[in-house]
Parts: C-alpha cells; sequence; structure tokens
C-alpha cells in the first residue's frame, strides 16, 4: 500500500488550517465525573494524544439534564461542566489541535432514572425495542412523552445555550448530533415522528425542528464553525426507519447547505463500488445536495479512505475505533506501521485502561 498522501494533505476548512484530512470521530467513553457529568480529567490526555488528526470532535456532550440517556456521560450545561471542557481544549491547543464540541440530546434514548421519574421525551409517543445502561444496570426503555408544540423552543433554546458554553469551554466549533437516533434524528425520520403539528407530516415539517436547532447554533458560531451529524441508513438500535430516505436526507442536506454550515458528517458503512448495497448508499446524494465540506465515517481504513477522497466523495475522513487504539493514527498511516487492536472490554469503563494507554509508535 502506498502512503495516503490525500488523507494526510492539509485542508482549510472556513478559517481553520487542518494539518490533514483525518478526523476522530466523536465517540462516547462514559467516563465522565459521577458527581455532575463533568469531563474527567483524564479526558485532556485522551484529546491530546489524538490531536495529530486535523480534527477532533468531542464525544456527544448533553445539552441539558433532559438530554441525558447514559450513564457517565459528560455535558456542556453546569459552570463545572464548562471548566472540565476548558481543560481539554487548553491540552488540545497547546499541542496544535482543532476540536469541535458534539452537542447532543438523547430524546427517547433514555429512561425515568434518569430523569427524576419523568418520562424521557420524543417527537411522538413510540417505544423503542431496547436497552440503556443506568447506575442501577442494563434497564428496558420505556415508552416516551410527545413533546408539546409549545416546549420545542426551550430545547432549542438548550442548544443555543449549550453552543454558548462550548464558546467559553474554548472550543473551536460545534457539531450537532442529528444521527444515531438520537432526538433530531428522531424528527426528521417518519419511522420516529407521526406529529400532526407544523413538525411532522411531510418531509420539510419534520426537518423543521432540526434546522431550527441548526439556525440557533450558526446565530451563536457563524455558519462556518458549525457541523451537522447524518446517518441516512436505518439505525436497530434506536429503532430508526424512513420510508423515503434518499428523498429525506437529500432534502435536509440541501437545508444544511443553504445554511452554509461548515460542513456535514455523513456515517454510512463504507462499501465498494461493486458491493451488492452500494447503490442503494446515501452519501453520494447527500454529497450532491451539499456545498460544503463532507466528513465520511463507517468503517474507512487507510486504503479505502484515501479512495474516497481521491475520487472526490468527500473532502475528509473520519475514523472511529482506529483511532480510539492509536492515538497517533496518522503517523501509523504515514509510515504503513501495524495498528493497535482495540480493546472493547474497555469501551465505556476502565478509567485510564482502554483510554489513554494505548501505546504509540515512539
Amino acid at each position: 500500500m502506498t502512503t495516503p498522501s490525500n488523507l494526510l494533505s492539509p485542508f482549510r476548512l472556513g478559517r481553520l488550517e487542518l494539518k490533514n484530512r483525518m478526523v476522530l470521530a466523536p465517540m462516547t467513553r462514559s467516563r465522565a465525573l459521577v458527581d455532575g457529568n463533568v469531563p474527567n480529567p483524564l479526558a485532556a490526555t485522551y484529546y491530546a494524544q489524538r490531536a495529530s488528526a486535523g480534527l477532533l470532535i468531542s464525544e456527544g456532550t448533553q445539552v441539558s439534564p433532559q438530554g441525558v440517556g447514559y450513564i457517565r456521560t459528560p455535558g456542556m450545561h453546569s459552570p463545572e461542566q464548562v471548566a472540565g471542557w476548558k481543560k481539554v481544549t487548553d491540552a488540545v491547543h497547546a499541542v496544535g489541535g482543532v476540536i469541535f464540541a458534539q452537542l447532543w440530546h438523547v430524546g427517547r434514548i433514555s429512561h425515568p432514572d434518569f430523569h427524576d421519574g419523568q418520562l424521557p421525551v420524543a417527537p411522538s409517543a413510540i417505544p423503542v425495542d431496547g436497552e440503556v445502561f443506568t447506575f442501577k444496570g442494563k434497564t428496558r426503555m420505556v415508552t416516551p412523552r410527545a413533546l408539546e408544540t409549545e416546549e420545542l423552543p426551550g430545547i432549542v433554546e438548550q442548544f443555543r445555550r449549550a453552543a454558548e458554553n462550548a464558546k467559553e469551554a474554548g472550543f473551536d466549533g460545534v457539531e450537532l448530533h442529528g444521527s444515531n437516533g438520537y432526538l433530531l434524528d428522531q424528527f426528521l425520520r417518519d419511522g420516529s415522528n407521526q406529529r400532526t403539528d407544523a413538525y411532522g407530516g411531510s418531509i420539510e415539517n419534520r426537518a423543521r425542528f432540526p434546522l431550527e436547532v441548526a439556525r440557533a447554533v450558526v446565530d451563536v458560531w457563524g455558519a462556518e464553525r458549525v457541523g451537522y451529524r447524518l446517518s441516512p441508513q436505518p439505525y436497530p438500535y434506536g429503532g430508526m426507519t424512513d420510508s423515503t430516505p434518499a428523498e429525506t436526507f437529500s432534502y435536509m442536506a440541501r437545508e444544511l447547505s443553504r445554511l452554509k454550515l461548515g460542513y456535514l458528517h455523513v456515517t454510512e458503512a463504507v462499501t465498494g463500488k461493486s458491493a451488492p448495497n452500494a447503490e442503494q448508499r446515501i452519501t453520494p446524494l447527500i454529497r450532491k445536495a451539499f456545498q460544503g465540506t463532507l466528513i465520511v465515517n463507517g468503517g474507512y481504513d487507510a486504503q479505502t479512505g484515501e479512495a474516497a477522497l481521491s475520487q472526490g466523495e468527500a473532502d475528509l475522513v473520519a475514523y472511529g475505533v482506529p483511532f480510539l487504539a492509536n492515538p497517533d493514527l496518522p503517523e501509523r498511516f504515514r509510515h504503513k506501521a501495524p495498528l493497535n487492536s482495540a480493546d472493547f472490554a474497555t469501551f465505556y469503563s476502565g478509567e485510564e485502561k482502554g483510554y489513554t494507554d494505548y501505546p504509540a509508535l515512539r
């Protein structure tokens, strides 16, 4: 395999100069402090170790207590959380890195244990067949409560305040988590949104709330410092389906393009052009619909990532597990060095083990 020249070439994202086209994908690690969901002090080391990526995107970060659905995941809604994140951004900037915060509201992927016995919220009262981990252990999810129309501006405001907090914490920008079956994704897809008001029914109506959130965050940061993540394929864990995914996600990409966002981040499994489902991929349609920077994510390695760039399918490539286990992933790609194997048992627990103790080449 030749050295991946495109992956390792610099890229200009708005006014930000990225050292290469490799992105640290947002990954939940469940290591926030139990008291207050404050980022773990180890997080500064974890992200700084991976700052050789052109762009780092933080793990999903709750915009409010209502947005919580997992144990020990960090937030962006309290002074203590902002202070914790400031240590992370300072550490990343000290080694020349660029980092965006991913803003997250889980919606129905939650449990009353996180909300003082109150039901999680969603576009519609549609249950999810699955479990979440609470402090009592693995627990089945419940039927959520459908949000009232008059509540939606308040959730838009939660995202706005979180965006302001991310700026105070020293981030270089923010990404909206509109994928993987969480609240913004739940509004967009007709499998989870059966509302009959102005936020349900047509694609335009279902996209209304996510776009309101995007506009609010753009008001805080400016469009070029805001990204948005989509996952157009069915997502089994969250019970996410859509009857017309090509139309739904193309529409959303066009509307986000009109906002002139800094980037769109699409999670869809990489396939060869001869693969059985290659013709069903939505990413090429999104590429045509969105005029800005496109990040792809979905099992890429050095070879397939290089191909995506050289063929014009994307501008940047995000890596999850490979970066988790290889903090110096660009260097390993440069020298065609072997990769560390990921320890799946420590993905969501272990403190420094499986978090900050993966060895670098040198």
